[in-house]
């Protein structure tokens, strides 16, 4: 049985493939379109994660869709008829349905002459947010909680996981969501550009939350842990807010309203300086957001009593807040997807597609739990492939062997019979994977800038060490040298720490496996000065932890960056230089020729620049 789930026509569109209910493939599509949070019919994302499982359209059985266009009908002609939205705003969003409607079709264009004979199956938004993190969270039973901005009409769900079934008892229903007033204060403060939210959350930990009091007028937590929008400071239940989800980058009108600007002051424009308001404000937001979403995780375990926590949607990718449910309420296990997000509704979806047919066929009730604890799930590209890319770059050529910058003191030599065809940089190839490690890790012990390409691409928002950009955890200025000169990006934006999972304990005050970087915990104080350059203005990090058995590679880097250093951690962040994280080899040769950094690995390749093109790009 091959099921290919979907999010299409939403922001982060992906796809996944399911055979006989184990995972084979998942990828996001603006990986392929190079387009961030790509919003469309994932018709890229289909073809490698098909191409990952040797299938070809015509063996999928079922094709799962993260959203059902009929879900709360009732609710929504009941909305429509009390708040009386503009027209716009409901021809705009039954154009979206529409859309989602056809995927058959749809797909049918995109692949032209290949017959897809799959049944479609539409899964209601939060029930594929909620599978996404039930399904594969190894956990028999489990509190599971979904909340983000909004999916067919509801912004929130949560019921339990019991022997591999998922049951929903209550939705908080559009127009009240607290992804939504996250949202909505992110374009307050002047990060207009769709997924921006991730920003408002570096930016918090250096400001005061002084703002508290107004912003307790904007959201309420009722006693029973819900939360409502005081809905005068928004404009999305009532004005033609326009949103673009169809074929390119995501696109969102201001969500505030004037009165938001009454409360707090005149907004901030995107190209104004940020001043000590805006980090309190930001870490306003941050502590509402917290105590809201808390205020629900405590009542929810006050009705289950379990002690395990699955947990999905597009709030889950606050780190900072996740990082503190263990701290602030009774849940001891918690389990966030890689995919935490819209995307991961694909995987959802299949999931709950498969549930079906398991049932269809009198699937057994006891079951072993699924763990995913392996994010590469994506494309990869071998040796042969990266070297013919090489010489078709005019980067390689067959020759002598060079030597190149990139060499272990221990003496480790690469193979011979290439270097570089450019004087501006150097070409090695290391047939021993070990030597491969250790010369890696000791370029970044010598503070250089490592690019990290090898095996499957990850899925999820997050580069776990196959797309990476690798760099020294000690080294204070790292920070500044990595937005400055290769991320361009904000001065305030923090890096992780990719530590091996045995020693989480002596360098974090929780001790915690935390391999998707999906939460945010206190660095022990005595150990903080040792990594400024992944420690928090707060003192915390994002933690993302090593294991040998799901990347045995980036696992050896890291224990012979341990080994020259006594650091058991690399500071590690995505592959990529404002566009979305690398997909190809090709890509990430173009990125580390455009910014400064030192080297990048493609597999067994390394290329090193040279002082030529060094002293080159600081004139530049």
């Amino acid at each position: 049985m091959l099921i290919l789930g979907l999010n299409a026509y939403h922001a982060d569109s992906a796809a996944c493939v399911l055979r006989d209910g184990c995972v084979i493939a998942a990828a996001e599509e603006e990986r392929f379109r190079r387009v961030k949070h790509w919003a469309g019919l994932p018709t890229e994302a289909v073809r490698s994660c098909l191409n990952e499982a040797s299938a070809t359209p015509e063996q999928v059985d079922i094709i799962a869709v993260n959203r059902k266009p009929a879900a709360n009908l009732w609710r929504r002609a009941l909305f429509m008829l009390w708040h009386r939205p503009e027209r716009r705003l409901i021809s705009n969003r039954l154009a979206n349905v529409r859309a989602a409607r056809d995927i058959q079709g749809a797909l049918h264009a995109a692949f032209p002459g290949e017959p897809w004979r799959a049944k479609v199956h539409y899964v209601e938004h939060h029930l594929a947010h909620l599978a996404s993190a039930y399904a594969v969270s190894g956990f028999e039973e489990a509190a599971c909680v979904s909340v983000d901005g909004f999916g067919d009409f509801t912004s929130a769900a949560w019921g339990t996981g019991r022997a591999g079934t998922l049951h929903i008892d209550e939705r908080i229903y559009f127009p009240h969501s607290l992804g939504l007033f996250y949202s909505a204060l992110t374009q307050y403060l002047g990060f207009s550009k769709f997924g921006d939210e991730y920003k408002v959350m570096g930016l918090a930990a250096g400001g005061q939350p002084r703002f508290l009091p107004q912003l307790w007028q904007v959201v309420k937590v009722r006693p029973d842990g819900t939360f409502a929008l005081n809905l005068k400071y928004f404009r999305h239940h009532r004005q033609n807010v326009s949103h673009t989800w169809i074929g390119g980058e995501p696109q969102a009108e201001n969500l505030f309203s004037p009165e938001l600007e009454e409360l707090l002051g005149p907004a901030r424009l995107q190209q104004e300086p940020l001043e000590t308001r805006h980090r309190d404000l930001a870490c306003s937001v941050q502590a509402i957001y917290e105590q809201a979403f808390l205020a629900l995780l405590n009542a929810l375990y006050l009705r289950y009593g379990y002690p395990s926590l699955a947990l999905a949607g597009g709030c889950a990718l606050n780190s900072v807040a996740n990082g503190k449910i263990s701290l602030r309420t009774p849940f001891r296990q918690v389990y966030v997807p890689p995919a935490a997000g819209d995307a991961g509704g694909a995987l959802g979806a299949a999931f709950v597609a498969w549930g079906h047919v398991a049932a269809d066929r009198n699937r057994p009730k006891s079951r072993k739990p699924l763990r995913l604890d392996d994010p590469y799930l994506g494309p990869a590209f071998n040796d042969a492939f990266i070297e013919q890319l090489l010489k078709s770059r005019g980067l390689l050529v067959n020759a002598k062997p060079t030597l190149g910058a990139l060499l272990p003191r221990e003496g480790a030599k690469p193979s011979t019979g290439f270097h570089s065809a450019s004087p501006d940089s150097c070409i090695s190839r290391f047939s021993d994977p070990l030597a491969l490690c250790r010369a890696a890790a000791r370029a970044i012990a010598d503070g250089r800038v490592v690019g990290w390409f090898q095996g499957r691409m990850e899925w999820g928002p997050r580069a776990l060490g196959n797309r990476s950009i690798l760099c020294d955890p000690r080294r204070a200025d790292m920070k500044q040298i990595l937005n400055a000169t290769i991320k361009r990006r904000e001065s305030f934006r923090p890096f992780a720490p990719a530590i091996l999972r045995e020693h989480v304990a002596e360098w974090f005050e929780q001790d915690q496996d935390v391999p998707f970087m999906s939460q945010v915990f206190q660095i022990r104080p005595q150990k903080r000065s040792l990594v400024p350059a992944i420690t928090h203005l707060d003192g915390s990090g994002r933690l993302q932890t090593v294991h040998q058995h799901t990347n045995p590679l980036f696992h050896t880097l890291v224990s012979e960056f341990h080994a020259l250093t006594a650091v058991p951690m690399v500071l590690n962040t995505s592959f990529n230089e404002n566009e979305p994280v690398v997909c190809h080899p090709e890509e990430a040769i173009d990125c580390f020729l455009r910014t400064r950094m030192d080297i990048v690995v493609l597999g067994s390749f390394v290329i090193s620049r040279t002082t030529r093109l060094r002293v080159a790009l600081a004139s530049g």
